[in-house]
């Protein structure tokens, strides 16, 4: 199964995580895209993809997923068939908007037809678990669900 980590970042977050599972994930070569360099045209329907989006201000986009987020939304392909996992990153602190640039993502996603797999994953930038180690636990988690019903 291919595997595409896609990443949206304002400070790099979001960047360590998805290479940091591309270097734990052994079974299966996990290739990183970055968000502000990759076409939607390319999406895969064959692929599973991992995306990984921070938060930026008060719940809008990072500046490195603004890019995707606008191409999506002027191309608006046809996106049945494609899966997808969400991984958003914030701050519990603004209740408001927490993890809020992973939804927007989320939302166009599921919009244009593709489905999201497993469970959303979450980092709680006040909290105490470490970013890289939430993100590998539900890389794998994802991967073996869907893995087992392919």
């Amino acid at each position: 199964m291919k595997v595409v980590a896609l990443y949206g970042t304002e400070s790099g977050n979001a960047e360590m995580i998805a290479e940091d599972i591309a270097g734990a994930i052994s079974e299966s070569a996990v290739q990183v895209e970055d968000m502000s360099e990759f076409d939607p045209a390319d999406l895969d329907p064959g692929a599973l993809y991992l995306v990984i989006c921070s938060s930026h201000g008060d719940g809008e986009l990072p500046s490195g997923a603004q890019p995707f987020f606008d191409r999506l939304q002027a191309q608006r392909p046809d996106l049945t068939g494609l899966r997808y996992a969400m991984f958003g990153l914030g701050d519990r602190a603004y209740l408001d908007t927490y993890s809020q640039g992973s939804e927007h993502i989320d939302r166009l996603l599921t919009e244009l037809g593709a489905v999201r797999v497993g469970e959303y994953g979450r980092h709680d930038a006040s909290g105490f678990d470490d970013s890289s180690e939430l993100g590998i636990a539900w890389a794998e988690s994802v991967i073996a669900e869907v893995a087992a019903v392919v």
